[in-house]
């Protein structure tokens, strides 16, 4: 999953894609990478970020949403806000993304009535504005998996199918480091709930910690930590990564599926 920040302010490339032709060049240069979903995102929610109006999101959004469901690949909308939801859904969007694991008032039912959609639901302890101010106690294993549990009960109670569901731990979300790097130790542990992964460690601060950056170096210079991240996750049986290098990690991807294949 290669990602398109459309924000001014996201944590690794905010303000790169200045222009809606930018972006979509930047998106159609991630699937000759070999990126096999898109995933647009038009407000950050690093730690730290403020919320922005739904029409600002809209806004940065429409233009490139427009073109890129043209291009018949799946397309996930990075959002919580069930306007935007429905907006892109009724534009061609494939895949809803949410943080927020579907908790506004209105998103489980736009999906609901949606049939097809596949959706995203993530762990966030806290909200972006505060969360890694007061991050998680208690064990963090236990914690993740009993909310993504039942955050895919509630959706299975609208009628929402198992195969539609992914599910996210939320690297960074209101974790401290310790914690992140427990859940990829223990990522095992949420196999048995038959919801596929989604990992997006890509140019996280955790990273940054373990390889001896301060906050002031560019997430940019994480790539090799990230790609690491990345296959690590793959190899505990992760069936997505969402990531900024997309090269870089097909690449490493491509050699441990070969050696895998090779040694099983």
């Amino acid at each position: 999953m290669g990602i398109v920040n459309l924000t001014p302010d996201s944590f690794s490339d905010g303000g790169q894609h200045r222009t809606d032709a930018d972006a979509i060049r930047f998106a159609e240069q991630l699937l000759k990478d070999g990126a096999d979903i898109l995933d647009l995102g038009a407000e950050s929610t690093r730690p730290g970020s403020t919320p922005v109006p739904a029409g600002e999101e809209l806004a940065r959004l429409a233009p490139v949403l427009r073109e890129a469901v043209r291009w018949n690949i799946p397309i996930s909308i990075d959002t919580y806000k069930p306007i935007v939801m429905q907006t892109a859904l009724d534009m061609g969007a494939d895949i809803i993304n949410d943080v927020w694991a579907l908790r506004h008032e209105g998103a489980v039912d736009v999906v609901a009535k949606h049939k097809t959609c596949g959706m995203c639901i993530m762990h966030m302890n806290g909200e972006p504005a505060t969360m890694q101010s007061n991050p998680m106690t208690g064990n963090v294993v236990v914690g993740v998996k009993d909310f993504l549990s039942e955050r895919s009960q509630v959706l299975n109670k609208h009628k929402i199918a198992r195969n539609r569901i992914v599910w996210d731990v939320g690297i960074g979300f209101g974790k401290t480091p310790e914690q992140n790097f427990e859940l990829l130790t223990k990522q095992s542990a949420f196999l048995p709930s038959g919801y596929p992964l989604l990992c997006a460690w890509s140019r996280k601060s955790s990273l940054g910690k373990i390889i001896g950056h301060s906050k002031e170096d560019p997430a940019s210079e994480r790539v090799f930590a990230s790609v690491a991240a990345a296959v690590i996750a793959v190899e505990r049986g992760a069936r997505l990564v969402r990531v900024h290098d997309v090269v870089a990690t097909k690449q490493a991807l491509q050699v441990w599926g070969a050696a895998k294949k090779q040694y099983d």
